[in-house]
């Protein structure tokens, strides 16, 4: 076991694994990761960018692109240190403190995500459902109203967790699964009764993840149902259109945790790497693939694109 002294306490230094049996080939592995985080960076800058300069996406939708745009940020920034030291520089270790300060960014970005991903849900139901009132509704002060509610939720729901793992003690070879922390990565080392946190982590991602599921389900339910009753079949083909982009950023969120959870719960025979590659596709893939789905998908976006690359025509 590996322990650092600090004044009067004994805190344990954590060894990142990184991707174990691959050592040798890391300097290799760092450039498609790199290329991942540098697609990420761009791609997300460029929507904020876009969506900030162009007046014509000064719109409740694109406002809510922007706060998706900032929580991908946020979510590669969040591995971004620890991946690139265990890959360039073989550097592992991790302190204690700094380790309970990544899980907590990691998972509140992860919450965030979904959270907004409802209050989009939310944002296409009013535009399909009530049109006439969808500016009354999705003022800017609601907006960023909302906005605040998911970070306050997210933030509030992780907070515990890392107070919580800072009060037990590890015993146990501190040898971590990923090339970052996660809690439950973190949990498994501990030698004290950690029953509250294993319950509290399944609480909150219920009342989060699963909960944020349901409603978006619901919200396109009743989409899919106040489109049906539009008769032009123009109409109704427009009305859809302008969900896709917003449906498939939900898929490439939930179905890789979905993945993860899976292969954590059924997947215990699997090797390690398995394990691995599944926890960094769900981090990586959302702030990788977002902006691309709504740069090729969102004709405005696209346009805007161009335009400040001064390859489009100004209105």
């Amino acid at each position: 076991m590996v322990w650092m002294n600090n004044s009067d306490t004994t805190e344990p230094l954590f060894i990142l694994k990184g991707f174990p049996g691959l050592e040798h080939i890391h300097s290799w592995l760092s450039i498609p990761f790199c290329f991942a985080y540098l697609i990420a960076f761009i791609g997300n800058v460029t929507i904020l960018s876009v969506v900030w300069i162009e007046p014509s996406l000064h719109q409740p939708m694109y406002y809510f692109l922007s706060i998706l745009a900032l929580t991908d940020l946020g979510m590669s920034l969040s591995t971004l240190p620890t991946m690139l030291s265990v890959l360039w520089s073989d550097a592992r270790e991790i302190h204690a403190n700094a380790c309970y300060t990544q899980l907590f960014f990691i998972h509140t970005f992860t919450f965030l995500e979904s959270s907004v991903l409802l209050a989009m849900a939310f944002d296409r139901f009013v535009a399909i459902c009530r049109p006439l009132h969808y500016n009354t509704i999705l003022t800017n002060r609601v907006i960023c109203k909302i906005g605040l509610a998911c970070l306050l939720r997210s933030m509030g729901v992780v907070l515990p967790t890392p107070l919580l793992l800072r009060r037990y003690h590890y015993c146990h070879v501190n040898n971590l699964s990923h090339a970052f922390c996660l809690h439950q990565d973190v949990l498994k080392l501990s030698c004290s009764d950690a029953r509250v946190n294993s319950v509290y982590g399944l609480c909150i991602v219920i009342v989060t993840l699963g909960v944020d599921s349901v409603f978006i389900l619901l919200s396109y339910v009743l989409i899919l149902n106040a489109v049906l009753g539009i008769a032009s079949r123009e109409e109704r083909q427009k009305a859809l259109n302008t969900c896709v982009s917003h449906i498939c950023v939900v898929l490439i969120f939930f179905v890789p945790v979905i993945g993860v959870s899976m292969v954590h719960r059924f997947g215990k025979h699997l090797s390690p790497i398995v394990h691995i590659l599944m926890a960094d596709i769900y981090l990586l893939l959302p702030p990788v693939l977002n902006p691309i789905v709504y740069s090729v998908r969102t004709k405005q976006i696209r346009q805007g694109i161009l335009r400040s690359f001064g390859l489009g025509r100004r209105s």
